[in-house]
């Protein structure tokens, strides 16, 4: 419905020849339902609300009381109000909708708009057909899975299908060029196909059981994994009967930890928590009967607004924004609401599909409500309690890069050696919190030529993300490596020959003077972004590199100075054969010690207090 096919009528100073009467206004008002439009003195647009009653409610914000200091600021800014009748209030909630996308008035509740949504998509056209994830136009032929709430749903459904099927995901380039298997098949993720490493027939069973478990059959799925499996070990071929088995406990530990009711339905359950001004609304997307993912919102709201109209206010931008979003038959929300019918009718008159939302639910919809609730209050107060400018960051690298989301996972890269010897690389990482420091990793380089940064950093990367991969944990959404061209060169080889090309990669390389604050963004694709001295989105990539770099000198003096120590314990008094022997044993090795505290050191059976204390004072000792 276009706002032109409705009745429009409006005041204004200049218009009217003089300043805004609200009084004067109000008494010419309808109260049929419709969109008021608040506009400034100088003809910019304040806020875009809907109403059942346009008299009732655009009256309510010039009576002084009740209002909070917020909508009072509004409120003294209006210079003019302009009117458009609806024929009813889903019609009236819908042209609302449009006005605050195309206009982004301040004073109303802002989201950002989510690029296309992901999907997982089996090609058909090729001999090996290949699993990817894909945004955009569908346009290629063969089969799309989804959409998928985020790009780490698709990536961690990518990731299982990996180690379960072994269906390529290698880039086409990568496949056509293969002469030799790669790494993804030595570890076993990959069934290796672009060297004849399986038969055609294989194959191609292995594709038909991968689209059956992304359709949601994983019952009749595991029936005749079953059945596979029988027929393999009575031929005595169980080599092949083991690997239906080892599929078959794949999909029974994913049953295990998705489905929490029987039943296979489609929905979507919405919790808003609002606090001190901040708003946070956690999402989780049920689909088949299984959480398939979930994601968390941060509208921004600039009128103290209650959780039920923020969450009406997003329902509205989720539902009305239309595109290629997957409107499920059920909405569960954890805040009642007079609107979520005429918010139901809306979304049937824009889109055609009739939406059930509700918030009164039992048994496992209940218990799914309850985790989205407590998801939303624990990530409100995460918010409110971390300093604003982390997020700002983020927010401001996310739009400095392109990147499709939030970044939630950063890893960043650095090579520390003395004229080549004793090369540590380490890996920092960074999420939306801050550094994970209990994620960090240092790498001992070895089998290198002396002062190679290049092949450092090829192992350190091969390292890294093959063990990754092999364990099935999340990969990052970006990548910083610390150096130029070479550098990502060499980074972008490592990642293709492990078929995870995908990976966003930015290097961080010293400017002409080599000062903090020039730092030049180098690209894969060559491209140079040079940011200010004072931009967010710089600042925040300073402090992961300098966090990097010295995560890796602190590991390259560690690993310098026990080379240069014949031992260490033995130099310290009162710590003879024996005392050396428990502490070796109890703490599995020298590194283990010297990273000891001393309250750790003291749980040695032979270590008291004070022993505990001479020996970290000496292994700490410049």
């Amino acid at each position: 419905m276009e706002p032109s096919a409705l009745k429009s009528s409006d005041v204004s100073a200049s218009e009217a020849g003089s300043e805004f009467d609200p009084k004067q206004f109000i008494k010419t008002l309808t109260s049929k339902p419709g969109v008021y439009q608040m506009y400034d003195a100088k003809g910019k647009i304040l806020y875009v609300g809907k109403a059942k009653n346009l008299k009732n409610r655009v009256s309510s914000y010039f009576r002084a009381a009740g209002l909070t200091t917020k909508t009072l600021a509004l409120v003294r800014r209006i210079a003019a109000i302009n009117i458009t009748v609806a024929p009813s209030e889903a019609e009236a909630l819908v042209l609302e909708h449009n006005l605050i996308k195309s206009q982004k008035p301040p004073f109303n509740i802002l989201l950002r708009d989510d690029k296309s949504f992901p999907y997982i998509f089996l090609s058909s056209d090729e001999r090996h057909v290949r699993l990817s994830l894909h945004r955009g136009a569908k346009k290629k032929k063969g089969q799309y899975f989804g959409p998928y709430p985020n790009v780490g749903a698709v990536r961690e459904s990518l990731n299982f299908l990996q180690k379960t099927f072994g269906v390529r995901q290698c880039e086409d380039s990568v496949y056509r060029n293969r002469t030799r298997p790669c790494l993804l098949y030595q570890i076993g993720r990959c069934s290796g196909p672009c060297v004849e490493a399986i038969s055609e027939q294989a194959y191609a069973r292995d594709v038909v059981q991968t689209a059956q478990f992304l359709d949601g059959k994983s019952d009749s799925l595991l029936q005749e994994l079953v059945k596979s499996m029988e027929t393999a070990s009575s031929e005595l071929d169980f080599e092949q009967a083991a690997i239906f088995r080892d599929r078959i406990t794949a999909l029974r530990q994913v049953q295990a930890q998705q489905v929490m009711e029987s039943g296979f339905q489609n929905m979507d359950v919405v919790a808003c928590a609002v606090e001190a001004g901040k708003a946070c609304i956690h999402m989780l997307y049920i689909r088949q009967g299984s959480v398939m993912g979930s994601k968390t919102h941060y509208p921004k709201d600039r009128l103290d607004s209650t959780t039920g109209d923020v969450l009406n206010a997003f329902l509205c931008h989720l539902y009305l924004g239309g595109g290629d979003m997957d409107i499920p038959p059920v909405v569960i929300v954890n805040q009642p609401s007079a609107d979520l019918k005429v918010l139901q009718d809306a979304v049937a008159l824009k889109s055609g599909r009739q939406v059930k939302i509700t918030a009164n639910v039992r048994t496992y919809r209940a218990k799914w409500l309850a985790m989205a609730e407590q998801a939303a209050r624990l990530n409100l107060q995460s918010l409110l309690n971390s300093a604003q400018t982390q997020r700002q960051r983020l927010e401001s690298l996310q739009d400095t890069l392109g990147l499709d989301e939030l970044p939630n996972r950063i890893e960043c890269f650095d090579i520390s050696h003395s004229s080549g010897e004793n090369t540590v690389a380490s890996c920092v990482v960074f999420n939306q919190q801050g550094a994970a420091k209990s994620d960090y990793r240092r790498f001992n380089i070895s089998d290198i030529t002396a002062g190679d940064d290049y092949a450092a950093m090829g192992q350190a990367l091969t390292r890294r993300y093959s063990r990754l991969q092999k364990e099935g944990v999340s990969l990052p959404d970006l990548l910083l490596i610390d150096g130029g061209k070479g550098q990502i060169s060499t980074a972008r080889a490592v990642l293709e020959e492990l078929g995870i090309s995908y990976l966003k990669i930015v290097g961080v390389a010293k400017g002409t003077t080599r000062k903090a604050g020039f730092e030049t963004l180098v690209h894969p694709d060559g491209r140079e972004q040079v940011l200010a001295s004072d931009h967010p989105a710089l600042h925040l990539i300073q402090q992961i590199r300098d966090e990097a770099h010295r995560f890796a000198i602190t590991g390259h003096k560690q690993r310098r100075d026990s080379q240069r120590r014949t031992s260490t314990l033995e130099a310290i008094p009162g710590v003879g054969p024996k005392r050396r022997k428990e502490l070796l044993n109890h703490f599995g090795g020298l590194q283990e010690v010297m990273r000891a505290s001393v309250d750790d050191l003291a749980k040695v059976p032979s270590i008291s207090k004070k022993m505990a204390e001479e020996v970290y004072s000496a292994l700490h000792s410049e």
